[in-house]
């Protein structure tokens, strides 16, 4: 790796702070893919919230380093926006905030404790320690941050089965999570590829202006576009393959990715035309899957495991 290489995907030196509206910033990770998350900050009237953290220690106390720049208080609110632990391992890191998730973020991250660690054990994780939702909700609740509303919405099935958006309708902000990322491969496996793009929908319609995605670089409304396209040409390969009488692998190395080749982490099909698979033949959103299987097919259908830079 050369030196500039190094620098771009250095915990201490890659994250940065966006102001995307007044007093609300998105931190962006550079690079946007496997365990390279974005997270969120509302700073208002003196009160601050966090949405997300960071999948290692050293990644989550660069963001704490980063929030100490814009706000007198560290958070006393933390969003998790699904279990996954590039939003959620550096939890442990802002101890004075209050946990909140959807309900099954709580019971999804206890159940999944440090799994993700084992996929790419050579990377330095730090000392984690599990720190889970301590207040959870079913539908949707509403934060009062300072002057600004701050609204977390569960759309339904779709990057998991526990995803939270975040919604600042006055400054027609959306933090999408996982649901929809920038200029990276959607991920559906642990959700549902059909539900993802009926969610892309309702987010549409709330007429956000400005759209911080779970990965990549922050953008417009134009953001759902790709990732719909995307997730209905999956259905479609899906489809095909079945009546073809193709397995989900057999089926993405038969096809052309076109338009979404450029997308980061594209080995990212073959788990969701496992779940697209799964989906047509009936099983309801979340059916658990093999990840240990899907993350070794993905490894044969890319010819190495796939880069994991966190």
């Amino acid at each position: 790796m050369t030196a500039p290489e190094q620098a771009a995907t250095d915990p201490r030196t890659d994250g940065r702070l966006e102001e995307v509206a007044d007093g609300v910033f998105a931190y962006v990770q550079a690079g946007g893919g496997w365990c390279i998350n974005n997270a969120g900050l509302v700073v208002s009237g003196g009160r601050t919230a966090l949405i997300d953290t960071a999948a290692t220690e050293a990644r989550a106390r660069r963001l704490r380093e980063a929030v100490r720049t814009v706000s007198p208080t560290m958070p006393e609110y933390l969003v998790n926006t699904h279990f996954h632990g590039d939003h959620a391992f550096g939890n442990f890191v802002f101890p004075e905030a209050l946990v909140i998730g959807h309900e099954r973020t709580r019971s999804e991250m206890a159940a999944a404790g440090l799994h993700l660690t084992t996929l790419w054990p050579q990377v330095c994780w730090g000392d984690i320690e599990l720190s889970l939702p301590t207040l959870t909700y079913r539908d949707g609740v509403t934060l009062h941050v300072g002057d600004t509303v701050v609204e977390l919405i569960h759309p339904g099935p779709a990057h998991t089965t526990d995803d939270t958006v975040v919604w600042l309708p006055g400054q027609r902000v959306l933090f999408t999570g996982d649901i929809v990322m920038s200029g990276v491969t959607p991920f559906c496996a642990m959700g549902s590829v059909a539900e993802s793009i009926a969610v892309i929908e309702r987010l549409r319609s709330l007429g956000a202006r400005t759209v911080v995605t779970g990965h990549g670089p922050v953008g417009g409304p134009e953001v759902f576009d790709e990732s719909e396209r995307y997730l209905r040409w999956v259905l479609q390969v899906a489809r095909d393959g079945l009546a073809a009488g193709l397995t989900p692998l057999q089926a993405a190395r038969g096809c052309e990715l076109g338009e979404f080749a450029r997308l980061v982490d594209s080995e990212r099909l073959v788990p969701n035309l496992h779940r697209a698979y799964a989906e047509l033949r009936g099983a309801p959103p979340g059916d658990p899957l093999d990840v240990g299987a899907l993350f070794a097919e993905m490894v044969r259908f890319h010819g190495r495991p796939p880069t994991c830079r966190a």
